[in-house]
């Protein structure tokens, strides 16, 4: 029988984390042990490209040399002071990212979830002492097929059996219409006690679904019509994952409620933040709501250098051109085996591959496959593999992806 001491390192980390770790996810079989920009290796110093940017989180590139710089500096300096006190980081990075995005106020936490239960409760709280609902009344429209994260609250509002089962009672309050439906969110709007339309520009966890042109824009004018806060949820695609520094930004939308997180942090921690005008942030007062970590002296520091380093890097608009030839290439893979690949669809570095099962192998056994050709990608959906490479990837890397996707979808 094989002891511990004979097995391999990738095994011994992977029995490890079965062990002692709970069971809520399934990753695939590669343990990674160090990152660089668009690569990452494993315990064995097998090289890959990243092609999922921990769902987002990893725009900037792994370990991002100036973000990881602002880290440290401030790591040896003040790292966490609660908002018992002021602290001379969080005001200086209050002042950066308002400025930046375009609103009077943020309120800084840690988790997109935690992002996403902020705007919940602003949502409800100005619900009652601006619009007047009367109290416990307030409903907040949310999309089928939509992912905010895993909270209780959160879960209640989702249409996904695996996230939603054996997790009740659930969070009332929520009105649930299709996606990308402007005659279902019109009718939804009728209702009075509606306070909020929450909604993803694009729906990553779902597959990358990309709303018809102008959804959002005629959402968010229904929207202001009914006196209805529009909540942004940019968590997956904010800061350049599909081409702009907002995904509403390709509408020319400005949403009432601004939700970022993932990369806000360029992958070092979990930032998280919600961006409002006075009118709907000034609602919530002191004890209302807060974090013991929520705008930290090291998440300020980081957050600020990782907005940067998008900025002073042009990955916006790396990932807006470079999104277009990632298009292309994946219809041409399309077309040349469609008996394989169903669909494809994109907006800027943020695409799907929909697969074909064949011979009982599904977009899993493709993505294992595309693991041993060099190339980290995971399904969602059962069926959709989510392309998502970190934004500073050149176009000679990205051809290079383009190449092992049509040699392994070839051989599948």
């Amino acid at each position: 029988m094989e002891t511990m001491a004979q097995k391999s390192i990738s095994q011994k980390a992977i029995e490890l984390e079965n062990r002692y770790g709970a069971h809520n996810y399934h990753p695939l079989d590669v343990v990674l042990d160090r990152g660089e920009g668009v690569f990452v290796w494993d315990v064995d110093g097998k090289k890959y490209f990243d092609f999922l940017s921990a769902y987002s989180a990893v725009n900037q590139g792994h370990c991002h040399p100036k973000i990881i710089q602002a880290l440290i500096e401030q790591s040896k300096k003040l790292t966490l002071t609660s908002r018992a006190f002021y602290n001379s980081s969080l005001g200086e990075y209050e002042k950066f990212i308002t400025q930046y995005f375009g609103y009077d106020k943020v309120l800084p936490m840690n988790t997109g979830a935690e992002g996403v239960e902020t705007a919940l409760k602003l949502c409800r709280k100005w619900a009652y002492e601006k619009k007047g609902i009367a109290a416990d009344h307030a409903k907040i429209i949310v999309c089928e097929g939509n992912f905010h994260g895993r909270t209780i609250s959160i879960v209640s509002a989702s249409s996904d059996p695996d996230a939603k089962k054996n997790f009740g009672p659930y969070t009332p309050g929520f009105i649930t219409i299709p996606y990308n439906d402007i005659n279902a969110l019109v009718n939804a709007l009728k209702d009075k006690n509606v306070a909020g339309f929450l909604v993803e520009p694009v729906q990553g966890e779902r597959g990358v679904m990309i709303p018809d042109e102008g959804y959002l824009a005629k959402s968010f004018e229904l929207c202001k019509k009914a006196n209805v806060l529009f909540i942004a949820d940019e968590i997956q695609t904010g800061l350049g994952r599909t081409g702009k520094r907002l995904c509403c930004d390709h509408e020319n939308v400005r949403p009432d409620v601004l939700i970022l997180g993932k990369a806000l942090a360029g992958g070092t921690m979990p930032v998280s933040a919600v961006l409002a005008d006075d009118d709907i942030m000034l609602c919530i007062k002191p004890g209302e709501h807060g974090s013991t970590y929520g705008g930290n002296p090291l998440a300020c520091k980081v957050a600020m250098a990782s907005i940067n380093v998008l900025e002073e890097e042009n990955m916006y608009e790396n990932s807006y051109s470079l999104g277009k030839i990632l298009l292309a290439e994946l219809k041409k893979i399309q077309t040349e085996k469609s008996d394989i690949v169903l669909n494809v669809r994109g907006k800027g570095l943020f695409a799907a591959i929909v697969i074909k099962e064949r011979n009982n192998k599904s977009a899993w056994e493709l993505c294992l496959a595309l693991k041993e050709n060099g190339l980290l990608a995971k399904p969602t959906h059962g069926d959709i593999i989510r392309l998502a490479p970190p934004l500073l990837i050149t176009e000679k890397q990205l051809m290079e992806c383009v190449s092992i996707l049509r040699k392994t979808i070839l051989e599948f």
